[in-house]
């Protein structure tokens, strides 16, 4: 793996760690005071703080993730030259647009 990857790589999990903190907190918050769905939503709906939030754990977890898969595959796969490339930004991209997704329904909706 090149320089670029691995400060990526790590710098991505070292924004993620405070960012699951917060999660976990959340939803510890959440479920012991019985919050529904409904409550959930009419918290998160329009809050631009959640918005970013979230949106920064997506980003930064599909950034952590591809690189991950780009070692996996080459590694243990055996692919070579352009091809982890292609499935680490195919991967990511994924995953940024899916995460990105489910950010927006639950702030947007």
């Amino acid at each position: 793996m090149n320089v670029r990857l691995y400060v990526l790589q790590r710098g991505s999990a070292a924004l993620m760690m405070p960012l699951v903190l917060v999660h976990l907190a959340v939803i510890f918050y959440a479920s012991s005071h019985d919050l529904s769905a409904a409550d959930i939503f009419a918290r998160t709906r329009g809050s631009a703080f959640w918005g970013t939030f979230y949106a920064l754990f997506v980003a930064a977890a599909a950034i952590h993730t591809a690189i991950g898969v780009r070692v996996i595959v080459a590694e243990w796969g055996g692919l070579r030259g352009a091809a982890p490339d292609l499935v680490m930004w195919s991967f990511g991209l994924l995953l940024a647009a899916l995460g990105l997704t489910a950010v927006a329904a639950v702030v947007l909706a």
